[in-house]
């Protein structure tokens, strides 16, 4: 039997397209391996982000350790590095080629054709042997694709590299951040229709899932089209969702704050919406939001904050943060520094600006010491860590809803609140219900400091199914 594997980088999106990648081989045969299982599987498929440099210096390395460590397999390389960075992957291949004598078996698949890769199956169960001359020809000669349309294809019936269901709402974004790449890879904003977002969610209700993540690359800018009703912004699809299904819970993805509306606020409130938000906030400095390009102020940020915690009894809050952005001074990182102190965030994903071809900012003046940027990180990451445990510590003895995970150990099983804590769950008296099972659980310690404990934030101790 002809074996696959998947590699991912990037975002939720990202993560739920090889989900339906990988549903697309399973459900024709193949046989789906970790990506470092023993011997290698025949295909290995790539899914790449562009986010920033580092990411894709880790994808040229994958690449190259892939095509070095499994000379039999084919490679198949797609997501947005491959859409802005075609040639230099195709290179990749053509230098191993050079270094091992062989035929080219690396194949790119451009972002806007990723969608091709669900059809790929289908294709290779009808033929004798799998070659990167034959998957290449057939992806090429698929004929003028449709984005609105085939952006949307990615909807697997089963999820089985994540214990949480995911449903995709929208694609691109209109936005001009001037240091994004990422709207260059998937383009502009496009929205699902209702109706089958609605049909998703409901198809993973009626499977017995708990939760669903509602994501999109921007969903703050998610419009999709009803007969009825015209035009609906997220807070009307989430009541729409929240009216047409039962008990499945939702998870919000990445939230902007110039999104956060009365309308949506009203929503977020209702009991089925996770506690769990996080912002791209990315500068508390006016100014250095008014250079990356942003639509709000740090005041909006704060009020944001404010009305989110009205709606919500103590969310788990995290933000995005990029410093060293040109012009930043210290002064200006200070403001950032202490936006992110005050609103007490439970986790903060802090990283250093990154020069990306193509955007405005990567011919901008005043380039920070890549050296000082990393500092800056460090620091918010310093405070992100104390305030992912003074926010753990504030629910000790309280009861949480969770999702669990898979488990080898007969008597706990790791889950995610809610609020999105990571829980190591204790089951005295019988082994843990499968993975994806939504359980009640009180959170009655902290582990000890060390590396086999240090991905939990608390212990928690299970006391019943309260739903599905």
């Amino acid at each position: 039997m002809v074996s696959v594997s998947l590699y991912t980088l990037g975002c939720k999106v990202n993560q739920l397209e090889s989900e339906a990648i990988a549903d697309a081989f399973r459900s024709r045969g193949f046989r789906v391996l970790p990506w470092d299982a023993t011997g290698g599987a025949d295909i290995l498929v790539f899914n790449t982000c562009t986010v920033t440099s580092k990411a894709e210096q880790k994808a040229r390395r994958v690449i190259r350790k892939a095509l070095r460590d499994h000379p039999q397999a084919l490679l198949i390389v797609t997501g947005c590095y491959a859409q802005v960075a075609g040639e230099t992957l195709d290179a990749l291949g053509r230098e191993a080629d050079v270094a091992q004598g062989a035929v080219s078996r690396l194949v790119v698949v451009s972002g806007d054709r990723k969608s091709r890769l669900l059809d790929l199956p289908g294709f290779l169960a009808d033929t004798e042997q799998v070659t990167p001359v034959l998957c290449s020809q057939w992806l090429q000669d698929q004929g003028t694709l449709h984005p609105a349309t085939e952006r949307f294809r990615f909807t697997p019936g089963n999820f089985s590299l994540h214990s949480r269901a995911s449903v995709k709402i929208q694609d691109g974004c209109d936005n001009h951040c001037s240091y994004c790449r990422v709207r260059l890879a998937r383009g502009m904003s496009v929205s699902l229709e209702p109706k089958r977002i609605c049909a998703a969610v409901q198809a993973l209700e009626a499977k017995g899932y708990a939760e669903a993540v509602i994501t999109g690359v921007n969903i703050t800018q998610y419009g999709g089209t009803t007969a009825q009703q015209g035009v609906l912004p997220l807070g009307g699809l989430l009541t729409y969702l929240l009216a047409e299904t039962g008990h499945i819970r939702l998870r919000l993805s990445s939230l902007e704050p110039e999104g956060l509306t009365d309308e949506l606020l009203a929503v977020l409130g209702h009991p089925r919406i996770r506690p769990h938000f996080h912002l791209s906030v990315q500068s508390g400095d006016p100014l250095i939001l008014k250079q990356m390009g942003r639509r709000y102020t740090p005041q909006d940020i704060e009020r944001g904050i404010y009305r989110l915690r009205e709606v919500k009894d103590d969310p788990f809050l995290g933000c995005d943060i990029i410093t060293g952005f040109p012009g930043e001074t210290e002064e200006a990182f200070e403001k950032t520094y202490q936006l992110c102190l005050h609103r007490d965030f439970a986790w903060i994903h802090a990283f250093p600006y990154s020069p990306r071809p193509g955007t405005a900012a990567y011919t901008y003046p005043g380039l920070v010491r890549e050296q000082d940027a990393v500092l800056r990180v460090d620091k918010l990451t310093a405070l992100a860590r104390t305030g992912r445990q003074e926010y753990s510590r504030r629910w000790l003895g309280r009861e949480v809803e969770a999702i669990l995970e898979a488990s080898s150990n007969p008597q706990a099983a790791v889950g995610v609140s809610a609020n999105y804590l990571k829980l190591l769950i204790s089951f005295p008296n019988h082994e843990p219900p499968p993975a994806g099972s939504a359980i009640r659980c009180r959170i009655c310690g902290f582990p000890e400091s060390g590396a086999a404990f240090s991905r939990f934030d608390a212990l928690g101790e299970y006391i019943n199914h309260t739903y599905i």
